[in-house]
C-alpha cells in the first residue's frame, strides 16, 4: 500500500486518452501493476499479466458478462438483418410518436429509467431500439449513449430493488449497523450525483440542449448533412442498408420484450421468489441466449431465412463484438490486479486518519469517484468503501446513511467518467458509437452533476 498502487490505472488512463487505444492502455496498466507485484521483474510481469487474463475465467460471473457480450453481438445481428428496426422506426414515425429530437431521445431515458432490475439489460434495450430513431433525427449515437448511460445506472442504485440493492444491503449489514435497511433506504435522499444526474439527462431531452463537445459534434453532423452515426455504426455491423428495407416491427420487438421478461422471470427463480436476490449475471446471461433462439426461429420459420445464413450472421456479429469483449475482459484483469496492490485502499487510508468532519461526507464522495474512475468498476467500489466509510461516520457522529449515499453516488460518477469502465464499454456498444468519443462528450454532463453533488455534501457535512 504505497503511492504505487495508484501508478497502473493513471498509466492506463493516461495512455488511453493520448493515444486512443484502449485495448493498449489496458494491457498496459496491467503490465505496470504486475511489474511491481513482480519487484520490477519483466519476465514474471509478463507471465502474471498472462495468467491474470486467464484467472479472469475463474469467476462464474465475469465469464457470464463476457458470454453474454459475445451473444448479445448475435441478437444484434440478427435483428438488424431482420428489417424489424426499420419497421419500428417507420411505425413510430407514422405515428408520429418519434417526429421530433424530443420525442426521439424520451424514448431511450424512459426506457433507461423504467429497466432497473439489470443495468446492462436496461442499457441494450435502451440502447439498441434507439438507434435508428436517433440517424434520423441527425441525434448523434454519442448522445445516445450518454442518456442510456445517465440513466440506467442512477435508477439502479436509486431503486435498489435488483442485484445492486442485494448486494449494498449485504455490505451495510457487514458494518453491525443495527438497522441496515433504514441505513440503505435512507441513502437514496443523500445519493444527489444520481438525482442531479438524472435531472439533467431529462432536461437536455425535453429542452433539446446540450453543451460541450457533444454540441459541438451534432453541429458539424447538422452542417454537412452527414451522419457520423452511420460510419460509427459499422463498428457493429449496423450497416445503414441493412436498416433501410423495412419488414416486421415484431422482429425487433418480441425478442427484446421477451428478453425483459424473462430476466424478470429468472430474477425471480434464482432469487427464491425475490427479485432482489436473484442472480444478475445469470439471468440476463440465459435471457440472452433465448432471446437469440427466439429471433432465430423467427427469421427462420417466419421470414423464410435459411439456417445456414442465420447462423452465418450470428457468428459475424459475435466476431463483429470481440473488440469490445476484450476490452471488458481486459478491464476485468486491471481490477483484479489494483485489488492485489491495495488501489483502494491506499487511496482510502490517506484521507481517513485526520478528515474534518465537516469534509467528510464530500470526501467520501470524492474517493469514491476516484476509484471507481481508476478501477472501472462501481461494484468493487461499493464492496471495498462501504464497510470503511460506514463505520467512520458512526465514529465521527455522521448519518450512515449520507455517507452510504455519497459511496454510491461517488462510484457511479467515477464509473460514467471512466474509459475502463465496463459499463461505459457496454453503453457505447448499445448505442453504436466510438468508447473514447462517449467518454469525452459524456464527461463535462458528469463532471456539472459531480460538482454540484460535491457542493451539497459540503452544505450537509456543515450541517453535522
Amino acid at each position: 500500500m504505497s503511492w504505487l498502487s495508484i501508478l497502473p490505472p493513471l498509466v492506463a488512463i493516461a495512455f488511453a486518452i493520448w493515444k486512443r487505444e484502449v485495448t493498449l492502455a489496458l494491457l498496459l496498466g496491467i503490465f505496470t501493476a504486475a511489474l511491481i507485484l513482480s519487484g520490477g521483474n519483466p519476465v514474471l510481469a509478463f507471465v502474471d499479466v498472462v495468467d491474470r487474463i486467464v484467472q479472469v475465467f475463474a469467476s462464474n460471473y465475469n465469464t457470464r458478462v463476457l458470454m453474454f457480450s459475445l451473444l448479445i453481438g448475435a441478437l444484434i445481428q440478427l435483428i438488424r438483418i431482420s428489417g424489424g428496426v426499420a419497421a419500428l422506426v417507420n411505425w413510430l414515425t407514422w405515428r408520429k410518436l418519434t417526429n421530433s429530437q424530443r420525442k426521439a431521445g424520451l424514448l431511450p431515458a424512459l426506457l433507461g429509467s423504467s429497466i432497473f432490475i439489470d443495468t446492462n439489460m436496461s442499457v441494450l434495450t435502451a440502447g439498441i431500439s434507439s438507434q435508428a430513431i436517433f440517424d434520423h433525427q441527425k441525434m448523434s449515437r454519442q448522445r445516445l449513449a450518454y442518456i442510456i448511460d445517465s440513466t440506467c445506472a442512477p435508477i439502479s442504485v436509486l431503486v435498489l430493488l435488483n442485484g445492486w440493492g442485494a448486494a449494498i444491503l449485504g455490505y451495510v449489514q457487514e458494518t453491525g449497523v443495527t438497522d441496515p435497511v433504514g441505513v440503505m433506504l435512507s441513502s437514496i435522499a443523500y445519493n444527489f450525483y444520481a438525482i442531479i444526474t438524472l435531472i439533467i439527462v431529462y432536461y437536455t431531452v425535453l429542452s433539446t440542449r446540450i453543451f460541450g463537445p457533444m454540441k459541438q459534434l451534432e453541429h458539424q453532423i447538422q452542417q454537412k448533412q452527414i451522419s457520423d452515426n452511420l460510419e460509427n455504426s459499422k463498428q457493429i455491423g449496423m450497416e445503414s442498408e441493412d436498416l433501410t428495407q423495412p419488414t416486421k416491427k415484431r422482429y425487433m420487438l418480441l425478442p427484446l420484450i421477451f428478453m425483459v421478461l424473462s430476466i424478470l422471470v429468472f430474477m425471480f427463480i434464482t432469487g427464491d421468489g425475490d427479485l432482489r436476490q436473484g442472480s444478475g449475471s445469470e439471468s440476463v446471461l440465459w435471457s440472452v441466449v433465448l432471446s437469440v433462439m427466439l429471433t432465430f426461429a423467427l427469421l427462420r420459420f417466419d421470414a423464410k431465412k435459411p439456417s445456414k445464413y442465420l447462423m452465418e450472421q450470428c457468428f459475424k456479429g459475435m466476431g463483429e463484438l470481440l473488440p469490445l469483449v476484450t476490452l471488458v475482459l481486459l478491464a476485468f484483469a486491471l481490477s483484479s490486479a489494483m485489488g492485489d496492490i491495495g488501489t483502494a485502499k491506499f487511496v482510502t487510508s490517506v484521507v481517513s486518519d485526520s478528515v474534518p468532519v465537516i469534509l467528510v461526507p464530500a470526501l467520501i464522495f470524492v474517493i469514491a469517484g476516484f476509484v471507481s474512475f481508476t478501477t472501472g468498476t462501481s461494484w468493487g467500489t461499493f464492496g471495498i468503501l462501504i464497510p470503511i466509510a460506514i463505520p467512520l461516520a458512526l465514529g465521527l457522529g455522521i448519518s450512515p446513511g449520507l455517507v452510504l449515499g455519497a459511496v454510491l453516488g461517488g462510484s457511479v460518477f467515477g464509473d460514467h467518467a471512466s474509459p475502463i469502465s465496463d459499463t461505459t464499454v457496454i453503453a457505447s456498444l448499445a448505442a453504436g458509437c466510438d468508447l473514447l468519443d462517449h467518454v469525452k462528450t459524456q464527461l463535462p454532463y458528469a463532471l456539472t452533476a459531480g460538482g454540484l453533488s460535491v457542493f451539497l455534501y459540503l452544505i450537509l457535512g456543515l450541517l453535522q
